[in-house]
């Protein structure tokens, strides 16, 4: 009866072991859902990849979630838009020797 009870002990166990880390390894697939993320299914085909892949691609899923905001976007004001391009336009003058 005893062998039985522990047995089913470390099923239950394993059980909820999988369970979170599953779990957790959905993390950032939430995020970008959360978040109206653009790349939201992307992000969670590749949360299952790296599921297979040990983590490898994990943190940088966590970062790729992170990145987006639905209030600024990839974190460039509305303005800044307009600064970038100049900085561009700039940078290729000079390259092109016209500075």
């Amino acid at each position: 009866m005893l062998d039985t009870v522990a047995l089913v002990i470390l099923i239950v166990m394993i059980l909820l072991v999988v369970y979170g880390l599953i779990a957790i390894w959905g993390i950032p697939y939430e995020i970008a859902k959360s978040r109206n993320h653009p790349h939201q299914d992307a992000i969670g085909a590749a949360t299952w990849v790296s599921l297979f892949t040990l983590g490898v691609l994990w943190p940088f899923l966590w970062i790729w979630a992170m990145a987006y905001r639905p209030d600024r976007g990839w974190g460039l004001m509305p303005g800044e838009q307009d600064r970038v391009a100049n900085i561009e336009r700039r940078l290729k003058a000079l390259e092109q020797g016209e500075a």
